[in-house]
């Protein structure tokens, strides 16, 4: 019977979103109410459930999503963004632009929103397409999937973040395990994928001859961000963090300088510094008053927030029914190891509702109460909910309308291209995950 709740509401909460065009904050918190109903809780359970797990993901990501979204509106409003592919084609060159394309949206989504980031950047492909010869479709693919992969696995994203703190994973070691699978999971599913595809699945985009000599002008616009300027700044509190963990490590316990480093290394405090540094960097490039941009900027958290808090009190009131532990311990009767079982669930949410958001919030939410008890490591079980949540982007995805009319491509080429690319890079990511599971005790941050 939970099993039989547990699909009805996911069911429901479709219906809700995809068909009755309902926002997904009030489906969520609709949903978890009903699925509370029907497994009989009591009603003062189900109210204090749903608040108690919208404030505990706050606790941990409130902060950080918004001043994640304030740094990239700040590198949006200054061109940086863009700069950003400059840079990666003048370093990786034009003939190997897919790389390029595809590095880029790694990178430009930790900060950017993914609707956004990708309409910035599908013009720049579209000019690489026409001037190299090189099929639209592999710069697509490549932009889009690892557009995809930085918005769901790299913290400060507020997705993977959100995983981090409900699973109580070390996010030096979350953050240094999800650069290195983003790279490899990137280049397989956006660029080695269409590379291997395009012939098959985009034949009319393959009559057009390659051209050997592209001038392709990457000059930066003096009234731009450097591209290099904009990478430090992301790349800032990822260091602050990484830092902060390290010196954790290596530092004695309760010393003044531990502390310090401790502090520094906040998941809070080291996107309060990038904010700030970056305010104090890119002030020359502003081309609206601060005030707009952070009232911009707030509307977009505002959202943010509501549709992850609430998938936090969903994903409360699933472990409140005990419908997460029938769950995994169904899958564990069945000798499915966590990472997989974690996978899936993920992948399932994701296909089913479309958002990536509430499909790592939830999952992660279901499955936290099982790490200990199963042994198994939170950073690994963290990053198999966020590859689970990088494929299978369906029509009930805004990204796959964003990637389908910005590209010009119909409907069966977008899921060739974005769907399976993304699909592709998802399993990618959970095969290198399952190969690091067994050298769990032996590789650092994974225990």
């Amino acid at each position: 019977m939970l099993m039989v709740i547990f699909l009805l509401g996911i069911a429901l909460l479709m219906l809700m979103i995809i068909k009755l065009k309902i926002n997904p904050f009030l489906a969520l918190v609709g949903t978890a109410i009903l699925i509370g109903f029907g497994a009989q809780l009591p009603l003062s359970a189900i109210a204090s459930g749903i608040a108690a797990g919208f404030g505990s993901t706050m606790t941990s990501v409130g902060i950080v999503i918004a001043l994640g979204i304030i740094l990239g509106q700040l590198l949006y409003e200054t061109g940086g963004t863009e700069e950003i592919a400059n840079l990666a084609l003048r370093v990786i060159g034009v003939k190997r632009s897919p790389i390029a394309l595809c590095i880029t949206g790694v990178i430009v989504a930790i900060p950017v929103y993914f609707d956004a980031a990708f309409v910035i950047l599908v013009s720049i492909a579209k000019q690489l397409s026409q001037k190299t010869g090189i099929p639209l479709a592999r710069f697509i693919t490549a932009l889009g999937v690892g557009l995809i992969i930085g918005h769901c696995v790299i913290i400060p994203t507020p997705g993977p973040m959100a995983v981090a703190g409900t699973l109580e994973a070390p996010l030096g070691a979350f953050v240094g395990y999800a650069i290195l699978i983003s790279v490899i999971a990137a280049m397989v599913g956006g660029v080695l994928y269409s590379k291997l595809t395009v012939k098959k699945f985009f034949p009319e985009q393959c009559a057009t001859q390659l051209t050997e000599n592209v001038n392709f002008d990457t000059a930066r616009a003096s009234d731009r961000c450097p591209g290099g300027l904009a990478i430090l700044l992301i790349l800032l509190p990822i260091l602050m963090i990484l830092a902060g963990t390290i010196a954790s490590t290596l530092l004695p316990e309760g010393s003044a300088v531990a502390a310090f480093c401790a502090f520094i290394g906040d998941k809070n405090v080291a996107l309060f510094v990038g904010v700030i540094v970056a305010m104090l960097a890119l002030k020359k490039y502003f081309k609206r008053s601060m005030e707009d941009m952070m009232a911009e900027a707030g509307a977009q958290a505002g959202m943010v927030m509501l549709i992850t808090g609430a998938g936090g009190s969903f994903g409360n009131i699933i472990n409140a029914t005990g419908i997460g532990d029938y769950i995994v311990e169904t899958m564990q009767n069945f000798n499915v190891p966590l990472i997989l079982l974690a996978f899936i669930l993920s992948q399932i949410l994701r296909a089913a509702q479309g958002s990536a958001t509430v499909a790592l919030v939830t999952t992660s939410a279901i499955v936290a109460p099982s790490i200990s008890a199963m042994g198994a490591s939170p950073v690994l079980v963290g990053l198999a909910i966020c590859f689970g949540s990088v494929g299978l982007s369906l029509p009930n995805d805004s990204g796959f309308w964003v990637v389908n009319r910005f590209s010009g491509f119909s409907f069966s080429q977008t899921m060739k291209s974005w769907t399976l690319g993304g699909f592709a890079a998802g399993l990618t990511g959970l095969v290198i995950i399952l190969i690091l599971s067994m050298f769990q005790g032996v590789l650092p941050g994974l225990l």
